[in-house]
């Protein structure tokens, strides 16, 4: 049986990132998503509050703290952005982690500064033909004596157009296994593509990206050649559960809105959350948010714990995701007509939280995935 109950640190945790969302985000969140820019004054500041140093020790610059509190984080910036908590989400966890795994002196330059926000990081798994198949992977690193030269193509690049590093996946000419690279994008030879137009999460700026034999010394290996599936099933748990924080966040924000908006709007003589229909409603959202939300908790309980957690991490990636985005809809024909205008922030939920049935694996995969654990 897992308490649920908050400490006295994650309580303060919550109320920290509460306060700057209400205070420093959600003034700006459409603006974000209208001009799909990259939030660069909020993701320093971000950076100013440790977030993106939380899931790492003190003793590499971080703030150490345990993946609940760091859900909890998770959950309050993407109450106000989607697009804001995404970048900082990246940064906080794929963006960085091989660089503190494995990097040396000079990687972990970057990597220190990455923890303050100065430097803007980016992870190239996808390719225009390798999604979910990661071992259809094309990018290859040819392997010389005393440098690496790197050439291939990467899709859906979160953060490309603003990154100062990429770490990036790729074959090499000796091994069919992934490696994982470190490559910073002054390097001649990184190209980066125009800008994905999206449905939703447009803040969060995406691109294509090219490598056209950049030259990498060696100490731009990040762990060992063919060692990258292996490194990133390290932390593919975190990533799930990170986001399925994602999708309580932006699911809770549009079922508050939902509710405050039945209580205010009045119909017929009365507000219209005082009809059947429109409480039915608000019942089967509030359900579906509260079992994702302790589900998502008692995966971050088990992460926490060290426990084995891969079946449960992917049953709140999945279950998480698809309520957030019914959650949405529900709450959109709750404003009925007033759900459909760009002024209301609802369609904005309703577009953002399509992202994270993708992000972390889709539901397909995941359900895949989820069969085999059980031994089918």
């Amino acid at each position: 049986m897992m308490d649920f109950e908050l400490n006295d640190v994650q309580e303060l945790v919550r109320k920290t990132f509460r306060d700057f969302v209400e205070k420093e985000v959600k003034p700006q969140a459409q603006a974000i998503d209208e001009n799909k820019e990259f939030p660069m004054k909020l993701f320093k500041k971000v950076g100013d509050l440790g977030f993106f140093g939380m899931r790492y020790p003190k003793s590499a610059g971080g703030t150490e703290f345990d993946i609940l509190s760091y859900c909890l984080a998770v959950i309050e910036l993407a109450k106000g952005s989607l697009s804001l908590a995404v970048v900082c989400t990246m940064q906080s966890l794929m963006a960085t982690f091989f660089l503190y795994k494995y990097g040396d002196e000079e990687v972990r330059v970057f990597f220190n500064q990455a923890l303050k926000g100065e430097k803007i990081g980016g992870i190239c798994m996808t390719e225009p033909n390798a999604g979910s198949d990661l071992n259809s992977i094309r990018t290859k690193a040819k392997v010389f004596e005393d440098h690496f030269l790197l050439s291939g193509q990467k899709t859906w690049v979160t953060s490309a157009p603003v990154a100062d590093f990429f770490t990036v996946f790729a074959k090499t000419d000796n091994h069919e296994k992934l490696s994982i690279f470190f490559v910073p994008t002054h390097l001649e030879g990184v190209q980066i593509g125009k800008a994905i137009e999206k449905l939703g999460v447009r803040g969060s700026v995406t691109s294509e990206v090219a490598f056209d034999e950049v030259k990498l010394p060696k100490n731009y290996l990040l762990g060992k050649i063919g060692g990258g599936t292996d490194s990133l099933r390290e932390i593919l748990a975190e990533i799930r559960i990170m986001t399925a924080a994602l999708a309580i966040g932006v699911a809770t924000a549009a079922f508050e809105e939902a509710v405050e908006y039945a209580k205010t709007r009045v119909q017929f003589g009365r507000p219209i959350g005082k009809f059947q229909a429109v409480r039915l409603k608000v019942a089967d959202m509030a359900v579906q948010l509260e079992t994702a939300r302790h589900y998502v908790f008692y995966a971050a309980s088990l992460s926490d714990k060290d426990l084995p957690r891969q079946k449960e991490s992917m049953i709140a990636k999945l279950y998480a995701s698809e309520c957030a985005n019914s959650i949405c809809d529900i709450a959109s024909r709750i404003f009925a007509s007033y759900g459909y205008a760009m002024e209301y922030p609802i369609q904005r939920y309703l577009r953002d939280a399509r992202f994270t049935l993708i992000g972390g694996g889709t539901s397909e995969i995941l359900g895949i995935n989820i069969g085999r654990e059980l031994g089918l």
